[in-house]
């Protein structure tokens, strides 16, 4: 016997991925990492298989991930990423004030700052 897993599906040869699970009371099929062993009632499935997955009408599929696989970066995460480098390319009070522009230069709307907090002028005034 092989001692790589492989996919339960039929006629699937390929290595095993993921363990498919289904919570009859619940009517839900939860695909999580792969089992450290394989149950009787628990199915081995490859990438391929493991993504097109789908459950029955009624059913919900809960795809568990695996935190020890790599992820990929999210929208959000670039977008932060793309902020903090705007940030870091900004002109600084105590820059600005080195330049002349004295400390409102970079907004008109700050009357001070301490730190990473700043006082605003009240947009009435």
């Amino acid at each position: 016997m092989s001692p790589v897993r492989r996919c339960s599906r039929t006629a699937c040869g390929r290595p095993a991925v993921a363990t498919l699970t289904y919570v009859y009371a619940d009517s839900t099929a939860v695909l999580g990492p792969l089992a450290t062993y394989a149950e009787p009632h628990c199915y081995d499935l490859c990438a391929e298989h493991g993504e097109r997955l789908t459950a029955p009408r009624g059913w919900e599929v809960v795809r568990l991930s695996d935190p020890s696989a790599p992820t990929r970066p999210s929208g959000d995460d670039l977008e932060a990423l793309a902020n903090a480098v705007r940030e870091a390319a900004r002109p600084h009070g105590r820059a600005a004030e080195a330049r002349g522009g004295g400390p409102h230069a970079a907004d008109p709307m700050e009357v001070a700052r301490r730190g990473h907090l700043r006082v605003l002028r009240s947009p009435d005034s």
